[in-house]
Order: C-alpha cells, then structure tokens, then sequence
C-alpha cells in the first residue's frame, strides 16, 4: 500500500480484540516503524482503550465525546429534510434533545428513525424508551422511569425544600449532590427517585457492583464511561445506593486495590465535574464510609432520615391505606418507632390476608426492634454532624421520652 508520492492510512475497525496475539503485536510494530518511512499509518477504531504496553508508544489515543445538544439537533434535520414538519419546536424540541442527551450518533440516528416510524414524528416518549434498553444493555447506568412524586412521601420537609431549592433552574452555580444517611425503610431510595419527577430531570440509577469487572482494568473503564454518560445526559440525577456496600473494600487488599482506585475515580469526579448532574448517594452504616466523601465541595450536604415522628405516621398511613383501599377496615395499630416501609407493608399484608391493619401488623417486626443497638449508634453518630431532614437546622436525637419538634400538623384517618 506503499505510496511514495503519497500518504496511505490502514483503518482497522475494532482491532482491539485482536491485540492479544504476540504475532499481531509484533507485525503491527514493525509496520508502524516501517510507516514512518513509507508514509503509511494505522487507524484502529473501536470502542475501549486496549493497547498493550509494547505498543503504547507508538500510539496515539483520540477520545470521541458523546454527540452534543447542536449535533444532535444536526441529526434529526438531517433525518427529517424530506417532512420538516416532522420534527417538533420550540419546548417539544428542547424535550427531544434532553431525551436524546447521552446517546451516540449512531443510537440516536436509531431512536430518531424508530419514533418516525411508529409516530411519524419525533417523541422524546419513544426516545426515552430506546435509551432506557440501551442503558440497560450496557450494565451500567439503569434508566429510573416511575411515576413518584413528593406528595407520596410523608415528611422529610427540610430535605425536600433544600433540593427543591438548589435545583431551582436558571442558576449560575452547579449544585453537586446530597448525601442522605438513615435507618433502613425511612425513604432515601424513595425520595431519591421522586427527585427527579418532581423537578423534571431523568433519574439515573448507578450500582457500583454492577461496575465490577473480571479483567485488569475493566472496572476503572466501566466507572469512566457511566460518569461520562451521566455528563452527556445532564441535567439529571444521578442516584447511588447503598454506597457503603459498594465502598466496603475501600483501604483493603482484597480486590487488589480495585475499589481504591474505583473510588479514587468517583471522588475525583465529583469534586471537578462541570457538567449539571446533581448527586444523591444513600447509605445505611455511616461506619463503612470513608470520611473523604464528605468533605466540603464534593456535596453540598449531608442529612439524616429518622424514624417518622407521630404525626408523619399519620400522613404515611393515610396515604397506603387509601393505596390499598383499607378504609373500611382500617383499625390503626400501635405503631411507635415504624418506618413508612414497615406501614406500607403492615398496609399490603392487611390487603393480601383480607383483614385490617392492627390483624396484620402482628406479622410485622419494626427494624428499630431487631436492630435497636445499630439504630440507636447511627442517631448517636449523626447528631451533630449532619442536616435534619424533616426540621431545619442540625440534627439533635431526641430520647423517646421527651416529645420530637413537629413539622406539621397530621391528617385525620376517621
């Protein structure tokens, strides 16, 4: 392919799986000495970095960005230049490109024809389909498309009227994320997932076990490239829980340092990101967290999720029992130190069984009572060191002898 009077490039596509071979490396070396002087080079396109050390000199690494709101923009014209009409304005467009965000060219060329065909328009609703199986396909980022809002939460006021308020639109400043700890069933996981609807962002679901990869390397790269989709697709949310299980052999030698460096990764992008993605990270044993994750500038706050009190019961069992439609039944049993996992579940027991609430809270052991010791050391550990979540101001446990702050007054159930 030598041309002397000329320039000659090889394009091998996906070549990397080949790259394990000492013949192929030893040619492909040999060639690229050779080019230097016969004016030829080698292009290797694939879709991760696998270079072996031999030959990590003698190339050049090009990393392609995901496709940007313009380029996207660029796409769907190019697809609908025959019926302009077809492609929506003004907000519905703006909807469109949020919907394409973190898609690659050719995925997006993919949703866009695929919602041409079936609606002779493009949706930003079959868009958002498309991407969810795609996401779900690379394993690592899941797509959270339920229906929660705030109104399904009884409580955590303080909580809400903070993200409400750094997640206002129209802000100069980025805001990072929140760290929420708390006992097991008190709604980090809910709220998390009500965030998102409630101030119209798409709710990304990162498991850091999913991440885990069986080569050298291979974890590092699947944390890259989630973070990188997580930037593309901003402004989202992008939830992590139950972070210290994902963290556990953060500082060990077991996994060879994976976690360590997995960690690394996560923490050095959460303190230099630009991109409008908002962080709220769950966990349930503060003990298992490693204290670089708080520090300042990395979140913007860290709040604690306590028992309900009495009158967040109230408004938690007002809302299952008419999700269940228990009304004509319903019979409140005692229900001092119940999560609003521990009443959703007394409520659906009570539909399953066919009897009130009081019958079926007999088969139901509050976690405050198998795990009162772990309970009682995590509220000790939070007063003091982290935000309220249903009062402003740092959180103070109360000992159950002395009546909690209220919020509101609760609703009536007669």
């Amino acid at each position: 392919m030598a041309d002397p009077n000329g320039t000659s490039l090889l394009l091998l596509h996906n070549f990397h799986k080949f790259l394990s071979s000492p013949e192929v490396i030893q040619t492909m070396f040999a060639q690229l000495v050779a080019g230097k002087q016969q004016r030829t080079f080698i292009v290797v396109l694939a879709p991760v970095v696998q270079i072996p050390i031999e030959l990590e000199k003698v190339f050049v690494v090009i990393e392609h960005d995901l496709p940007v709101r313009e380029q996207l923009l660029a796409i769907a014209r190019e697809l609908t230049s025959e019926q302009p009409s077809d492609l929506p304005t003004g907000d519905d467009l703006d909807r469109v490109l949020d919907a394409a965000a973190g898609l690659t060219r050719h995925e997006a060329e993919g949703a866009f024809a695929l919602s041409l065909a079936r609606h002779n328009a493009i949706r930003p609703e079959a868009i958002w389909g498309l991407k969810a199986q795609t996401l779900r396909k690379n394993n690592l980022l899941t797509l959270h498309r339920g229906g929660e809002r705030f109104d399904s939460l009884g409580g955590l006021a303080n909580l809400k009227n903070f993200c409400r308020g750094v997640l206002t639109p129209g802000k100069s400043v980025r805001p990072r994320g929140v760290l929420l700890l708390g006992v097991p069933g008190t709604g980090k996981s809910a709220f998390a997932k009500a965030l998102g609807n409630e101030t119209g962002r798409p709710t990304l679901m990162l498991d850091i076990g999913a991440l885990m990869g069986s080569l050298v390397g291979e974890t590092e790269r699947n944390v890259r490239q989630a973070l990188r989709i997580a930037d593309a697709m901003s402004p989202c949310i992008l939830f992590v829980d139950e972070l210290e299980k994902g963290l556990s052999g953060v500082g060990g030698n077991g996994d060879s340092g994976v976690s360590t460096r997995m960690f690394g990764t996560l923490l050095t992008w959460m303190a230099d990101h630009t991109s409008d993605v908002f962080v709220i990270a769950t966990a349930n044993d503060v003990s298992k967290l490693p204290p670089e994750l708080t520090r300042a500038e990395r979140l913007d706050a860290t709040f604690f999720l306590d028992l309900p009190d009495e009158q967040e019961r109230l408004a938690i069992w007002e809302m299952y029992v008419k999700q269940f439609n228990l009304v004509p039944k319903f019979t409140r049993p005692g229900d001092n130190n119940w999560t609003g996992a521990e009443i959703k579940a007394c409520c659906r027991l009570a539909a399953l069984l066919g009897v009130s609430p009081d019958e079926a809270a007999r088969h139901v052991i509050p976690v405050a009572t198998t795990a009162s010791e772990a309970v009682e050391r995590l509220r000790t550990w939070a007063t003091g060191r982290c935000l309220g979540a249903d009062v402003p101001g740092i959180y103070r446990h109360v000992m159950s002898s002395e009546p909690r702050r209220r919020v509101r007054g609760g609703p009536s159930l007669n």
